[in-house]
C-alpha cells in the first residue's frame, strides 16, 4: 500500500505517454521530459493516450508501479497540454483524479481549522479538555473499563 500524506508532491505529466513502457522507461520520462528526479519520493501521475488508464510512479523501499484502468468512460479531470510539461497537483486531489473526478474543479474544505482551546479558536474551552461543566455527571460516569463491569 502507497501511504500519500497532505505533504506528499505529486505531478501529472501533461502530455499522454506510451503505456508499453514500464519502471524504467516511465523514470527516463520523468528524467527528461518533466526534468524531475523519480527517485525523489514525488508520486509522478501519467495517462494513455486515450485517458482511459492511469499510472503511478513512486520510489519508497523500492520503485512502485501502480495502474488504474477504467471499464467505461475516460478520466475527464486532466490539465490541458501547455507550455509546462508537468502540472504539481496537490496531494489531498490525488484521490478525486483516483476516483475519475476532475481535481481542478472539485472545492475541497480547508486544510486546518482551530480545534476548540487552541489559539485563534472562540471556543472558551481550555486547551487540557473539557470543562468541569461539560463532564458527565459522577452518577453517570462508568467506573470500569468494559460495559457492565463494577
Amino acid at each position: 500500500m502507497i501511504q500519500i500524506g497532505p505533504e506528499q508532491r505529486v505531478l501529472l505529466a501533461v502530455e499522454p505517454v506510451d503505456f508499453r513502457k514500464g519502471i524504467d522507461g516511465l523514470a527516463a520520462i520523468c528524467r527528461q521530459r518533466l526534468g524531475a528526479e523519480p527517485m525523489s519520493g514525488v508520486v509522478f501521475v501519467f495517462t494513455n493516450r486515450r485517458r482511459t488508464s492511469l499510472k503511478l510512479l513512486r520510489y519508497g523501499q523500492g520503485t512502485w508501479l501502480c495502474q488504474k484502468r477504467l471499464s467505461k468512460g475516460r478520466f475527464g479531470g486532466w490539465p490541458a497540454a501547455a507550455d509546462q510539461a508537468a502540472y504539481a497537483l496537490a496531494a489531498r486531489r490525488l484521490p478525486v483524479l483516483l476516483w475519475n473526478g476532475d481535481p481542478l474543479q472539485t472545492t475541497l474544505g480547508d486544510l486546518w481549522r482551530p480545534l476548540p482551546g487552541e489559539p485563534g479558536s472562540s471556543s472558551p474551552v481550555a486547551a487540557g479538555g473539557p470543562s468541569r461543566a461539560e463532564s458527565p455527571p459522577a452518577s453517570r460516569r462508568r467506573r470500569g473499563r468494559f460495559p457492565g463491569a463494577r
